[in-house]
Order: structure tokens, then C-alpha cells, then sequence
């Protein structure tokens, strides 16, 4: 098991990221797109991830993982939960190790428990809980104190179980 710090930590550390679920009608329409400017602003390479669109927030979008050039670090999936298996299945396919689905505190979030195991399964590192613009160098202060609230109604996990195999 990894504490939260460690895996967000190392998750943030990352400079090639993918965001998924990501709206062609703006950060008012769905949360994707904060994550997706943030990280952006913040100086992260990032790339956009949405079938159904070819630019989002003024960049170019990506159908799937596999359309980007190069590879990514991570990849925040902030989808409906039904979309996260094959998303992780797609990283797992890539080689990508690194997940964070996104979870707020209140309503419905991308979180999958058979997503998660999945990924952990394959040696990922899957975070299952919370938002990147919850934890430092991303952090906001509203997000800070949404991240208090998950943590008081177990949205944001204090501990996450790790991709290490043991052999």
C-alpha cells in the first residue's frame, strides 16, 4: 500500500499527461476540463482525450491514448465509471503505470473497483479517489477543502494499494 502523498506525489512529478473525458463545451460543463487547463497552466505537457471530439479548450484532441505521439506519464481518467476499464485496459496495453480516476467528494465520479484492480493487477499504479487539483503543485484552496470533505466521507482514499507484485 502507498500513502496518498507518495502516489500523488509521483503521479504529479510526471510531465506527459493525458486527461480523458475531457468537453467540448468547457470547464462549466464538466470537471475534465479544469483538470485538463490546470495541469496545463501548471506547465505539464497535456493532452486532451475525447472520441468524440477533435479540439478541445482551444488544443487539438486526441480519439484515444493510442493517437497520441509518443507516450504519456499518466493519465487522469475522468469519464463515467464504465468507461474506466477500458481506459485502464488501453494504459495496460501502452505500458502506461501510472492512473488517477477522478473522484470528488459529492455525486458521481470515474472511480471503478474493477478498473482499479485491473490496473493494479498489471503493476499500475491506480488512484482511485480524489482530483489532481486537490494536491500540491496543482492545489487550489477550494480544492483543498473539497479534499478534506473526501477524505471525511472516504472519496479520497488515505492509502491506495500499489502495482507491485509481489512474487
Amino acid at each position: 500500500m502507498l500513502s496518498m502523498k507518495e502516489a500523488t506525489s509521483d503521479f504529479l512529478a510526471q510531465k506527459r499527461v493525458a486527461v480523458t473525458g475531457v468537453s467540448r463545451k468547457g470547464a462549466q460543463a464538466h470537471g475534465a476540463n479544469l483538470i485538463y487547463q490546470r495541469l496545463r497552466d501548471r506547465g505539464y505537457q497535456v493532452f486532451a482525450v475525447n472520441p468524440n471530439a477533435d479540439e478541445v479548450e482551444g488544443d487539438h484532441c486526441y480519439h484515444d491514448l493510442k493517437s497520441i505521439p509518443g507516450s504519456v506519464d499518466g493519465v487522469v481518467i475522468a469519464t463515467r465509471p464504465e468507461v474506466a476499464d477500458s481506459t485502464v485496459q488501453e494504459c495496460e496495453e501502452l505500458g502506461i503505470k501510472r492512473v488517477w480516476m477522478h473522484q470528488p467528494p459529492f455525486g458521481p465520479g470515474s472511480a471503478s473497483a474493477t478498473a482499479a484492480e485491473y490496473g493494479r493487477q498489471h503493476g499500475m499504479t491506480v488512484i482511485d479517489g480524489g482530483c489532481p487539483c486537490m494536491f500540491s503543485p496543482t492545489a487550489d484552496p477550494g480544492h483543498k477543502v473539497l479534499k478534506l470533505m473526501g477524505r471525511m466521507n472516504g472519496k479520497v482514499p488515505r492509502r491506495i494499494g500499489s502495482g507491485v507484485q509481489s512474487t
